[in-house]
């Protein structure tokens, strides 16, 4: 039976594709669930012009993340904690600090897996922090300093 997807399905397809499976698959799992429906001349317009603006959108997407991945080098982010006299830290600064400091502070909403730290910070300094989210890599530096 040909079905399109609605949304993706884990090893049977991607949403808005046209696919073959076996007739009990799409009516005792696929159309119930609402994955998927019937592939008729109507159907088969609306999931190609659906495919088109989620590819333009999709491609919107990441010109945006790589103009705020761009701004990022030049803005100069500060986070402030608490470090002992040797300059070494008493909690470590790791992704999610860094995630709501660049937000915070310039305004830039980033993929949650976009920051790619080898291990957390545990030190007083400036650090380049390692950006990469889709296709589109980048750096940006952040000062950790005491309060």
């Amino acid at each position: 039976m040909k079905v399109i997807l609605i949304k993706d399905v884990k090893r049977v397809g991607h949403a808005h594709e046209e696919i073959v499976v076996a007739d009990g698959y799409a009516l005792n799992f696929l159309i119930p669930k609402k994955l998927a429906i019937a592939a008729t001349a109507v159907a088969k317009q609306e999931a190609e012009t659906r495919r088109k603006q989620s590819t333009d959108r999709s491609a919107l997407d990441v010109k945006l993340l790589a103009q705020n991945i761009a701004s990022l080098t030049e803005a100069r982010i500060i986070i402030k904690v608490k470090a002992n006299e040797k300059g070494h830290l008493y909690d470590a600064v790791g992704e999610p600090e860094i995630m709501q400091a660049v937000k915070e502070q310039s305004h830039i909403d980033l993929p949650e897996d976009a920051i790619k730290l080898e291990k957390p910070i545990k030190e007083l300094g400036t650090f380049d922090i390692p950006v990469s989210a889709g296709g589109t890599f980048g750096k940006f530096s952040i000062t950790i300093e005491a309060e």
